[in-house]
């Protein structure tokens, strides 16, 4: 008899397929660049075209022709969840003179800051897709062009990234220093975050709030009012690099914004504090509610469950928060040891509503 096994899930599925990888917006882009380019010389723009990513292989790319000089490649990012998957990464180019210049079209993001790498008033192009780009086009004509890069939705795209607090505005960035987007890849976001503290370092800002998501980000910024916006750094779970970024470039003071969860890690000196890769630790937990002196049902709900939020529940429900001020203190000692002495660091604990300032060290 013949029996049909449950489906599996898409965790488990995707485990055994392999995950897809995907292309970023500066391959995309080069893509569309050099299909384009050849249009406009030619007056037939390819139904496909071949680009070289930044390690010498070769890839193709089936092209979308508005225009012989206005060509389109569809951005597939695989299986990384990427707000820009399925985006038209768009080239229009014209001829140029003296040297080829490249520029950001409707949906490109602008330049707006320093300490991004490029120049204030400049399209959002890194220099990995620009020398890929510049590349793709010299495969076609060594004639100067101009090059007018857009992305269709780019700006409704760009709201979900980091982009306006650094300063990149109208639009997303054409990203990439692979020309592969892994996925599930942290590169992207660990690369965010080191944007955003030499953004602000660029800006003269001496203090950096750091904060893990968007509930303790809206805290911090009732926390701290005074501040300009490119203070505020998301951080997610990239604490560590975030720490001796700021260290690097001179700031002089931190504050950590967050919840139970993290800040237990941190005060376990877990820099990277991702689920994935590192646990709530119940022991520590339970050795500060007894340090404290903590009634017995706090001391228990250390290690009751898997969970840091448990154990802050019964701390607030007790009206004991002398635990939670010393996990704050336990995380301020890491932070500090981590930047490596150089930074004024403070730590507050967030409700998990991102509403109310429980603890702080």
């Amino acid at each position: 008899m013949r029996t049909t096994e449950p489906p599996l899930s898409a965790e488990v599925a995707a485990r055994r397929r392999g995950l897809r990888t995907g292309w970023t917006t500066g391959t995309c882009a080069s893509a569309a660049a050099k299909a384009a380019a050849h249009g406009l010389l030619t007056g037939t723009p390819p139904t496909v075209v071949e680009v070289a990513l930044p390690g010498g292989r070769r890839v193709s790319f089936p092209v979308e022709a508005e225009e012989p000089w206005r060509c389109a490649v569809v951005k597939d990012a695989g299986d990384d969840p990427d707000c820009t998957h399925g985006a038209h990464v768009t080239a229009e180019v014209s001829a140029g003179r003296g040297v080829t210049e490249l520029r950001a079209g409707v949906g490109v993001g602008v330049v707006t800051l320093p300490g991004l790498g490029l120049p204030v008033g400049a399209p959002a192009i890194n220099p990995v897709p620009r020398r890929m780009i510049l590349a793709a086009l010299a495969e076609v004509t060594d004639a100067p062009l101009v090059v007018t890069f857009a992305v269709p939705g780019g700006e409704e795209m760009a709201a979900k990234t980091t982009n306006s607090r650094l300063g990149i505005l109208g639009g997303i960035s054409l990203l990439g220093t692979t020309g592969i987007v892994r996925p599930f890849s942290t590169a992207a976001y660990r690369a965010s975050v080191v944007q955003q503290v030499d953004v602000a370092a660029a800006q003269g800002a001496r203090t950096l709030v750091l904060a893990t998501g968007h509930r303790s980000e809206r805290a911090a910024r009732q926390l701290r009012p005074e501040l300009s916006e490119v203070c505020f750094v998301e951080v997610g779970d990239f604490t560590g690099i975030a720490l001796r970024r700021a260290a690097m470039r001179g700031i002089e003071r931190v504050v950590f914004v967050g919840m139970a969860g993290k800040i237990a890690k941190l005060a376990a000196g877990v820099m990277m504090t991702h689920f994935h890769r590192s646990e709530v630790d119940g022991e520590l937990l339970a050795e500060v509610a007894r340090e404290t002196g903590a009634p017995p049902v706090v001391v228990d709900a250390g290690t009751a469950t898997a969970t840091a939020r448990h154990f802050f529940e019964v701390c607030v429900a007790e009206t004991c928060t002398a635990p939670l001020v010393e996990l704050c203190r336990l995380a301020r000692t890491a932070c500090l040891a981590h930047a490596g002495g150089s930074l004024a660091v403070e730590v507050i604990m967030v409700d998990f509503e991102g509403a109310l300032a429980v603890a702080r060290a």
